[in-house]
């Protein structure tokens, strides 16, 4: 081996130019730590005619082979995003030998399992820190300073886009759509934020999380998932004077060998830790036997945020090239049964609006109790005389879901029922009953 080790990028975006732009300023430090130098030798762009701050342009190139066949790459760090091609590339990376680093959450959510293998099956490494909570350290705790725990749960925040738009819901009484033009304007929201405002970056990540957490195979069709959009104004009022606020939780557990899995708003109590993460932060909060609880909690994104994370485990990897030592087998991560929501089971706020008139509480209640869901409180909250409504919030005890979606049917069936507003499970941790 040379002096030096070769790191090459594949993609020089905002991250990309993050991670050149620390490895610059930190060279000295980082060679310090490793015990050789670490040297930028090619970066795969788009568009190689267009400079790039930090690069030299002879190390700019628009096809992957040219990192390939570049004998003096030793670990290749992924920075594309999207599936494809992304995971062929971090595969064809495996498969020369190249350790690889990726911040990939949708690679490692769908083929992560069958990636570690390949990246075993090869002796080299594929590390993916940044996949997660930006500069959260949350996989390599998972991997070895928590192993000794059987983890009983895993309660995340791992969504700095929506964590904002629901802070600004709650804090300013703003409705969806003004806090959502707010986050695309400040750029914390894409153009387009499907991905983010109906759960589905947050259901990766979670599926990256249990994987680890219980050592079995899990993708993020295994997680139940529901978005933000049917969030009002008012249900944060209300979940405020019970003594909640609301946050979109991923969280996952195992009941008796199955899989609980779930992206969804959830009323937290106030008193909780993960009620006071707010803004763009993330927080990743793990239960284990012998540790108890445990919270991280940091920026989830940016480049600098991601670029610690990305950075930590090359120079991992460095040290190990350094050192001499051999890569980690990959574990087998058998299937587990995934539980439907059918078969959940939690506490509910349900937001009814009614015909204000005599004996509705009553119909309401008798649909309730006659599919097994006991009512815990009911308060009314609001009150259109012109339009002849009231507006009723329950709180459930613990209810199964299939029994609570077949009452809400027959509730919203009924003639002095307006409208079912929302929805939402209340987290079972602890704060108001």
């Amino acid at each position: 081996m040379s002096d030096a080790i070769g790191v090459s990028l594949l993609g020089a975006g905002n991250v990309g130019g993050g991670v050149v732009a620390a490895l610059t300023r930190g060279g000295e430090r980082y060679a310090h730590h490793v015990g050789r130098t670490l040297e930028l030798r090619r970066a795969l762009v788009r568009d190689a005619s267009r400079p790039r701050e930090g690069i030299a342009p002879h190390l700019l190139t628009q096809d992957v082979a040219d990192i390939l066949a570049d004998d003096g790459t030793h670990i290749v760090v992924e920075l594309m995003g999207n599936e494809e091609p992304a995971r062929e590339y971090i595969a064809m990376a495996l498969r020369s030998g190249r350790h690889v680093v990726t911040a990939n959450k949708e690679v490692m959510a769908k083929c992560g399992t069958e990636l570690l293998a390949l990246a075993a099956e090869h002796g080299v490494r594929l590390l993916y820190e940044a996949s997660v909570g930006g500069g959260i350290p949350t996989i390599s705790p998972l991997q070895r300073d928590l192993l000794a725990n059987e983890i009983t749960a895993v309660t995340a925040i791992i969504n700095g886009t929506t964590n904002y738009m629901l802070t600004e819901m709650a804090q300013r009484g703003a409705g969806y759509e003004d806090v959502l033009r707010d986050a695309q304007q400040l750029g914390y929201a894409e153009p387009d934020p499907t991905a983010d405002v109906e759960g589905i970056d947050a259901s990766y990540k979670l599926a990256i999380l249990c994987s680890l957490a219980f050592h079995v195979a899990v993708t993020p069709d295994d997680v139940s998932r529901q978005g933000i959009a049917r969030l009002s104004a008012r249900d944060f009022l209300y979940a405020s004077e019970l003594g909640y606020t609301i946050k979109l939780l991923a969280s996952g557990r195992m009941e008796v060998g199955e899989l609980v899995a779930t992206v969804q708003p959830t009323l937290i109590a106030k008193d909780e830790p993960l009620a006071k993460v707010d803004g763009v932060l993330n927080a990743v909060q793990i239960e284990g036997d012998l540790v108890g609880r445990v919270l991280f909690e940091g920026p989830g994104a940016g480049p600098a945020a991601t670029a610690s994370a990305v950075l930590a485990d090359v120079l991992d990897v460095a040290r190990d090239l350094v050192a001499g030592r051999t890569s980690p087998v990959a574990l087998a991560r058998p299937a587990v049964r995934v539980r439907p929501p059918a078969e959940h089971h939690s506490r509910y706020y349900l937001r009814v609006t009614v015909s204000d008139q005599a004996g509705v509480l009553a119909k309401i209640a008798g649909a309730l109790g006659d599919n097994g869901v006991s009512i815990a409180s009911m308060v009314q909250f609001e009150a259109d005389v012109d339009a002849g409504t009231a507006e009723l919030v329950f709180t459930t005890h613990r209810a199964q879901g299939g029994s609570l979606a077949t009452a809400i049917t027959q509730v919203a069936a009924m003639e002095v029922v307006r409208e079912v507003g929302n929805v939402l499970p209340i987290d079972g941790q602890g704060g108001p009953r």
